[in-house]
């Protein structure tokens, strides 16, 4: 028997308990990592409150994002051996566990000095920000880069992917504290996004040409005015959004610049296939250095949501079985 995070039925935060479950036993095609940590994600707490637009069935265990090591592994799987250290990017049987079982393309190689906790911060804020910056974006060395909400799990990611592509990076954030983690981060320019004339300061910094590339994490407040702090061509990628948002479309008409959207579940295989063999390398050379902002034991799974949804966390919140 096994500890698990259990949702029964769809709600707050307070339906997630924890429970004695039996142990996974992976398929031919499948393996079993035993959970060191669980990242927590905004998309967490969407599934268990049961707004996302695809509901898995009751009762469920949440959670996508882990790093451990590989316990037990199917007829089928070819390229790991039980006690690789890895992390996931899904995980068939929830991550908020002691162990879960995942297919073969979900796990990948975690470098030895990268930690657990650090592991389950990988995936989705790292694989969201690849894929806005890089597949959606295509952003080039030498380009501007706003990173609208530099102090969180996607905007770190961000602001290092940023930084190792050869960007001039510009991070926003609410805080003191967030502003210096951005700016430990790698961003070159860091900002208010609280202060009245925090707009004028982006064109300032881009030399009052605009910026080309901005990583908008709360679209609902800030896309409005994101198409005025644009350069000619400049793409704006929506990575969060929590409501409607009213815009000027003549903003982008005489940029040419382009709104895009971007859902992390949209990647093809080979697209996603690209972004981890990314991070792989990034983690590799140390140029990706996720920032774990809080460890919490897995029993404190309510509180690590209240905290996600209520944007308090600097950094990761991670899970510990």
């Amino acid at each position: 028997m096994m500890k698990a995070i259990r949702v029964h039925e769809f709600g707050a935060p307070e339906v997630m308990r924890i429970e004695e479950v039996p142990d996974p036993v992976p398929g031919q095609d499948q393996l079993v990592v035993r959970v060191h940590a669980a990242g927590v994600n905004p998309f967490d707490t969407y599934v268990r409150s049961g707004a996302y637009a695809i509901k898995p069935p009751l009762p469920f265990t949440p959670g996508t994002d882990c790093a451990g090591v590989v316990e037990t592994t199917g007829k089928a799987i070819s390229w790991f051996r039980p006690g690789d250290r890895v992390y996931t990017s899904g995980a068939v049987s929830g991550a908020y566990a002691e162990k879960t079982v995942c297919y073969e393309p979900q796990v990948h190689p975690l470098p030895s000095h990268v930690s657990y906790a650090q592991g389950a911060g990988i995936n989705t804020p790292y694989s969201a920000a690849f894929r806005a910056l890089l597949q959606r974006a295509r952003a080039l060395p030498g380009e501007t880069l706003l990173v609208h909400g530099a102090s969180g799990g996607v905007g770190i990611a961000a602001t290092q992917l940023g930084r190792a592509w050869g960007l001039t990076v510009i991070g926003t954030a609410g805080t003191e504290k967030g502003r210096e983690l951005a700016a430990k981060e790698g961003a070159h320019h860091v900002l208010d996004h609280h202060a009245a004339g925090y707009p004028d300061q982006v064109l300032a910094l881009a030399e009052g040409r605009g910026v080309d590339v901005i990583v908008e994490l709360l679209a609902n407040v800030n896309l409005g005015k994101d198409l005025g702090l644009l350069g000619r061509g400049g793409r704006v990628v929506v990575v969060g959004s929590r409501g409607t948002v009213e815009v000027n479309p003549r903003d982008v008409m005489s940029r040419e610049a382009a709104i895009l959207g971007m859902l992390l579940w949209n990647a093809t295989e080979q697209e996603t296939k690209s972004i981890h063999a990314a991070l792989g390398a990034g983690l590799e050379n140390r140029t990706l250095r996720p920032v774990v902002g809080k460890e919490m034991p897995l029993s404190e799974a309510k509180q690590a949501h209240h905290a996600v949804i209520e944007s308090k966390a600097f950094g990761k919140i991670v899970l510990i079985p």
